[in-house]
């Protein structure tokens, strides 16, 4: 055990890498905001079949609901990557 502490002494970089890369707090924080966000958009898309929209709006309707929860959803994984690069 002494020999390990003694190696990751002598190398402080494998000492990083032992590190976990996330918090077990922010991942749960992370995990209950894809939750809810995940239900909100559920419920939403229930509503619009559930109040009987037309056909072809019913479709733009849901199309447009589900490339929102897809821009979401990137946003939310680009977040793990590091700071958000910025067009000047």
């Amino acid at each position: 055990m002494k020999l390990a502490l003694y190696l990751f002494s002598l190398f402080p970089t494998l000492a990083l890498a032992a590190q976990p890369a996330f918090s077990v707090q922010g991942l749960i924080s992370a995990l209950i905001y894809l939750v809810v966000v995940s239900l909100i958009f559920w419920l939403v898309w229930w509503f619009i079949g559930y109040v009987g929209v037309p056909e072809p709006f019913n479709k733009v309707l849901r199309v447009i609901v589900g490339l929102v929860a897809l821009l979401i959803l990137i946003y939310f994984l680009l977040q793990f990557i590091g700071p958000m690069p910025t067009m000047r």
